[in-house]
């Protein structure tokens, strides 16, 4: 009985170690910003497993943009130190003062995990409408490895279907695997079992994959690939795994 007990218990950190996903987080306060609405948006950047609301600490990001109409803006000097779910993190304020659709990106410094043995570097976006002009979401930003839209990624509900393109050296990637996740920022939420964490979905020969959002919320969309090129840690070469990160908020019908 001992042994059997020892064995579920293996079993079980197993499972949980391949069904949860850790998440580089890009989250605003807002997916629209409208004219009587606060213009001000707060944005989030740490890193956590969502579903689990587990955090973990984040070191400062390499970088932090804001891409409208072309135009890059470097936003890494507003970034100030912040607490999420009880880990360090980041946060800024950004000042939405025109019509446009702002794309917020940004770039972790790399991140060994000892439990992987292998670096990790999530490039993760997320996509703000705002003052009722749309035009531009799906322009890509030239990041290392990136998820392109095809369906618009704000003002949808839940239930929609989400479709992306995933990139590396913006080339589609055949194939790769896709992480989703709920940050279940409320605690709301719990899975029948550790399976029911992360779903996984895998690209078609064009780099697109497809996903229907269940519920309302925020969704992060993972997509990973092992980089040809490692890094080195206390004198040996490592792997390092590349994501592409997007965040996107589907939202409940509101009733008269």
């Amino acid at each position: 009985m001992w042994k059997i007990a020892c064995m579920a218990v293996a079993l079980l950190m197993c499972l949980s170690g391949r069904a949860e996903a850790q998440f580089s987080m890009l989250i605003p306060s807002s997916s629209t910003v409208m004219e009587d609405k606060e213009s001000s948006l707060k944005l989030d950047v740490f890193s956590a497993y969502p579903m689990e609301v587990r955090g973990l600490d984040m070191q400062q990001p390499k970088s932090l943009t804001i891409t409208r109409d072309g135009k890059v803006e470097d936003l890494k000097a507003m970034l100030k130190p912040a607490t999420i779910i009880g880990h360090q993190a980041w946060r800024a304020v950004y000042e939405v003062k025109q019509p446009g659709v702002y794309q917020f990106a940004m770039e972790p410094a790399p991140y060994f995990d000892p439990e992987e043995d292998r670096f990790i570097i999530h490039y993760t976006k997320t996509v703000v409408a705002a003052l009722g002009d749309e035009k531009g979401w799906d322009v890509p930003l030239g990041l290392k490895m990136e998820i392109i839209p095809l369906t618009r990624p704000f003002a949808n509900y839940s239930g929609n279907i989400f479709q992306g393109r995933v990139l590396l050296d913006g080339k589609p990637v055949p194939g790769a695997e896709v992480e989703v996740e709920y940050y279940n920022r409320d605690d709301v939420y719990t899975t029948p079992n550790v399976y029911f964490m992360t779903q996984v979905i895998k690209t078609d020969e064009n780099g697109v994959f497809t996903y229907c959002a269940p519920w309302p919320g925020w969704w992060g969309f993972a997509a990973l690939k092992t980089d040809r090129k490692k890094m080195e840690h206390q004198g040996a070469l490592k792997d390092v795994e590349l994501g592409a990160v997007i965040w996107m908020e589907f939202t409940a019908p509101l009733k008269r």
